[in-house]
């Protein structure tokens, strides 16, 4: 069985380029390449974060946020794996 991994965010919008910016307050903060207009905004970051945590759509849900760029989602899968997925996304971004 799967442990939920929540993540807090924090959103920019309409980027040129959708993208883990790093972390700030303790957020990760994330560029992205679309408006926050008709869901398009959340569509895009739920795509991302199946990108890069290699997961299916349907195990990232946002649990808070969806009007807001301040989030938190919510990842199906292992805590310790999704950790280390996280630390090499934000490795690559350095």
């Amino acid at each position: 069985m799967s442990d939920a991994y929540h993540l807090k965010l924090w959103i920019k919008v309409r980027a040129s380029v959708t993208r883990i910016v790093g972390e700030r307050n303790g957020k990760l903060e994330i560029a992205l390449a679309a408006p926050p207009v008709d869901g398009r905004g959340n569509k895009e970051l739920i795509r991302f974060l199946s990108k890069t945590f290699r997961l299916p759509k349907s195990a990232i849900q946002i649990v808070s946020g969806e009007s807001s760029r301040d989030k938190v989602v919510s990842l199906d899968g292992g805590a310790i794996e999704l950790d280390a997925r996280l630390e090499s996304a934000l490795e690559d971004k350095r």
